[in-house]
């Protein structure tokens, strides 16, 4: 099969995909709704059932019309019958009632459909987002992960709403429609279908040329969405590098891009509606124009013309709808793409398949033979092997990309070696149930991220049904007890947005307070101390002091003060050990430890 390139912008943010690319991406989208309505099934089926019969009683109108002029008024006249015409009137009365409460009916049935699909979807992406490993997250970027979850999500509510209901009862309604026009004078009903091929190439040209138009204003409303979350999470930067007129002119090409896309969109709407109307218009004049004719000769009877014009008429009334519909489809095809590509990523750090329990660690981290980089053109650790025996603490110090941090990830799992092994008391981490491994090690980065709520519940992070007598016991260990207390509320201060109401040292200190309650085997801290003023890092020393007691630690720390409390200091250059010693042995020799200690003593003074 050829691979011609097809123009439109994919679920993934591109404006190339090759046809094939695109069957395979239309394909992973169709899975995903099928897989969203198949528990639904006989709620599916309620409402096409009711759809069927309202649509039916509703169609049933013109005919009785009809009937009426042609047989219930001459009654009337000719024999001063009334039974007919009652008879009609109750019956139009009957399916227009019938009809409208049918309706009604679908309309709640559809909207359960719509709120239990939403919310299927909605607790799908957050879920799998979460489960989703860290290189993930490092790559997508924090506003299309929010556009996924807010507009792409609100354009795929908008079509279950409204546009999916449109499309189907029009779509039922016009074969309704069409049938009971061939039933009723089968002329009419030909000249209605010859009608339908200009119908149909005026829908194929609107479906065509919109599909591309509609995609793009998904992306570029992504890239919207992006550039202003973006700026917003980094404000402190922008104010600092005063970046607010350059972020005004890029956010302001975006948004005219936007507005761009979105008047191509209305001027093609602009130029199908009149094109519909048109072909209506011709329509209903052909069949006024042939069946007056007929009535002249006598060979039709003026309310069977009556009601032949009012069935062209209705035929294409919900076509505008369906026209909407198309409106809604292509924002809600692309946004379901984009959606359908994030469902279908899978972690790069598996959950292993049968996972070995550790019920008890004692903290013995292994590194053998390691070899490890975040992509295929780099290594960052290109053949590593190192013991840690358990309750040792050890630094890990050495200039920025010698691959501290990157060994910080690996005892964690956040990443897999790509050769050799991390093990934990002897069992592989890949092995190892997620459980029993987050239980086992913990990290403390230097952003000490505090969640929404009280002090309380940020502590408890690492132990959820921790008593609040535990919380105390741990935020006195670690020396956070005092400043929580002179809080408002105290324990049940709200921390406001990411710590807000906390100074820098005091999350860390919660931080700290939330690792020492999780109680690890393995504590591991990255740069946990390198945001700190001198101050504040002596206020913490001491709840280094009691948070690595009895436990293996890895510390990496530009900060050498930091080091001192170390058992053991691992000096690292490019993915390799170059020095391995008690820190008081590599100060008192001349290696790059001492070096570096040197040159820190002098910044000191």
């Amino acid at each position: 099969m050829s691979a011609t390139t097809v123009t439109g912008t994919s679920g993934e943010d591109r404006s190339d995909y090759t046809r094939d690319e695109s069957r395979a991406i239309r394909r992973r989208s169709l899975r995903l709704l099928g897989s969203l309505v198949s528990p639904l099934t006989w709620q599916l089926v309620l409402a096409g059932a009711v759809l069927i019969v309202s649509t039916a009683l509703r169609v049933a109108g013109p005919a009785l019309i009809a009937y009426g002029i042609n047989n219930a008024l001459p009654a009337v006249v000719e024999r001063t019958d009334w039974m007919p015409t009652i008879g009609v009137v109750a019956v139009f009365l009957s399916a227009g009632v019938g009809g409208a409460a049918l309706i009604g009916w679908y309309v709640v049935v559809a909207a359960r459909l719509t709120q239990a699909v939403m919310l299927d979807l909605r607790k799908r992406i957050f879920l799998h987002t979460q489960r989703l490993s860290l290189e993930f997250h490092e790559s997508y970027t924090s506003g299309r992960i929010i556009s996924r979850q807010t507009s792409d999500l609100d354009t795929i509510k908008e079509l279950l709403d409204g546009g999916l209901n449109e499309l189907v009862s029009g779509i039922l309604y016009g074969v309704f429609t069409l049938i009971a026009l061939l039933l009723l004078d089968w002329q009419s009903g030909v000249i209605l279908l010859v009608m339908g091929l200009p119908l149909y190439l005026l829908m194929r040209w609107f479906y065509t040329r919109s599909q591309r138009v509609y995609r793009e204003s998904r992306v570029i409303s992504a890239q919207v969405i992006v550039k202003f979350v973006e700026t917003m999470t980094g404000i402190r930067a922008v104010k600092a590098f005063r970046k607010e007129r350059r972020n005004d002119d890029e956010f302001g090409a975006l948004a005219a891009d936007y507005r761009e896309v979105n008047m191509r969109s209305i001027r093609l709407f602009g130029t199908f509606e009149p094109g519909l109307m048109a072909v209506a218009a011709v329509s209903v004049a052909l069949v006024l124009l042939w069946g007056g004719l007929r009535v002249v000769d006598s060979s039709l009877l003026i309310g069977t013309l009556l009601a032949a014009v009012l069935y062209v008429r209705n035929f294409f009334a919900p076509l505008q709808e369906v026209a909407f519909f198309l409106n809604s489809y292509q924002s809600a095809t692309a946004a379901l793409e984009k959606v359908s590509g994030v469902l279908e990523e899978e972690p790069t750090v598996p959950d292993p398949v049968t996972p070995v329990d550790l019920w008890t660690s004692r903290g013995h981290i292994r590194f053998d033979g390691v070899r490890f980089g975040y992509n295929a053109a780099t290594t960052i650790l290109p053949d590593f092997t190192l013991d840690i025996p358990a309750g040792q603490t050890i630094a890990l110090v050495g200039t920025t990309g010698a691959g501290k941090s990157t060994l910080a990830k690996l005892v964690s799992r956040f990443y897999d070696p790509t050769e050799g092994s991390v093990t934990l008391d002897d069992i592989d981490l890949r092995r190892l149930h997620p459980k029993d491994l987050r239980r086992a090690i913990v990290m403390v980065t230097q952003e000490a991220y505090l969640f929404s709520g009280t002090v309380a519940d940020n502590i408890a992070l690492g132990k959820p049904d921790a008593t609040m007598d535990e919380i105390r016991a741990a935020a006195r260990a670690v020396g956070a007890d005092t400043f929580i207390e002179a809080l408002p509320d105290g324990y049940d201060t709200d921390v406001n947005k990411r710590g807000g109401r906390v100074s820098a040292g005091q999350r860390q200190l919660i931080s700290f307070a939330r690792a020492f309650l999780a109680d690890p085997a393995v504590l591991i801290l990255d740069e946990a101390t390198a945001s700190l003023d001198m101050p504040s890092e002596r206020m913490i020393q001491d709840a280094l002091q009691t948070l690595l007691a009895d436990r293996t630690a890895i510390i990496i720390a530009h900060r050498l003060s930091t080091v001192a409390i170390a058992d053991r200091v691992l000096v690292m250059e490019h993915g390799r050990i170059i020095e391995d010693d008690t820190p008081a042995e590599l100060i008192a020799g001349d290696g790059k430890f001492a070096q570096l200690h040197a040159a820190w003593r002098e910044s000191l003074v």
